[in-house]
């Protein structure tokens, strides 16, 4: 039996790196339209060039899901698949997904496919990929496949998500964010901080001026949502190293996590978080 973990460019993980000897890996990769301009969300995009057209461009930008054919192409290569996606309350790449399977089971009803919704973004689908590997190559080329789904649908209600923008430009063109509002919020260096319900949406949690109060809100937050004793953590930013660095000690110093990873942005969180945005998965 082979098996094969597949996701969707929303992650924040590369191609390159996974290791697996006995796991296949693949992204399927969302699109960014800006004005004229279409940027995949491959591994090759240059985020700052995205984020920089994005500047430019008058107009609201607008992102698009993969195709069911491509799902269909990357589950075709395994007995076995595993595919995570954003959530679908922010896209429509579950239901494509969804469509991709029953392609390829039409013609190969003997493969197994699970879809999984991750109900987030970024660093919480990195910990599912993670935890994907894990529990298969504990099991084994003959391990149980639904057994395996089961647990990580369990893991997934476990996992939350929380992010913090700086940059409000893409919420004001999209018309999610009055102009005013969007410059006296920059003006006054206010934080928004935000987390994902558990069906997946968006609910803005508190504000914070400057960056230390502001993570020191994550943390807080972070310690209200769950117990992270032990807790692994992943922080995507975008182009904002220095910020996710920092974010990362506070997090060692208020918590009794597991560890802190880092992620940098693709090209589809870079378009929600836009520059200097933070986003924690754990």
């Amino acid at each position: 039996m082979t098996w094969k973990i597949v996701s969707d460019s929303s992650c924040d993980l590369r191609m390159a790196s996974f290791h697996s000897d006995s796991i296949a890996f693949e992204i399927v990769p969302l699109r960014i339209q800006v004005g004229d301009q279409t940027f995949l969300d491959s591994d090759e995009l240059s985020v700052p060039g995205l984020l920089s057209a994005m500047a430019a461009e008058r107009a609201a930008s607008s992102s698009a899901c993969p195709s069911p054919a491509s799902f269909a192409k990357a589950f075709e290569t395994a007995d076995r698949t595993v595919c995570i996606t954003i959530s679908s309350n922010l896209s429509g790449t579950y239901h494509a997904a969804c469509i991709g399977r029953e392609m390829i089971l039409e013609e190969h009803p003997d493969k197994q496919i699970c879809i999984l919704d991750s109900r987030a973004a970024s660093g919480a689908m990195a910990l599912l990929v993670r935890r994907a590997q894990v529990l298969i190559e504990a099991a084994g080329e003959n391990g149980d496949f639904d057994e395996i789904c089961h647990q990580l649908r369990q893991y997934q209600a476990t996992l939350r998500t929380c992010f913090t923008l700086e940059n409000f430009d893409n919420l004001i063109k999209n018309g999610r964010m009055r102009p005013i509002v969007g410059t006296l919020l920059h003006s006054l260096g206010i934080h928004v901080i935000a987390d994902a319900t558990p069906e997946g949406t968006i609910h803005v949690a508190d504000k914070a001026r400057g960056v230390n109060k502001t993570y020191r809100a994550i943390t807080a937050l972070m310690k209200a949502s769950k117990d992270c004793t032990d807790a692994e953590v992943f922080i995507s930013h975008c182009e904002n190293l220095e910020g996710a660095m920092a974010l990362k000690r506070q997090i060692l110093a208020d918590l009794p996590v597991n560890r802190v990873e880092l992620l940098s942005c693709r090209g589809l969180t870079s378009f929600y978080a836009m520059e200097k945005g933070l986003i924690v998965g754990y």
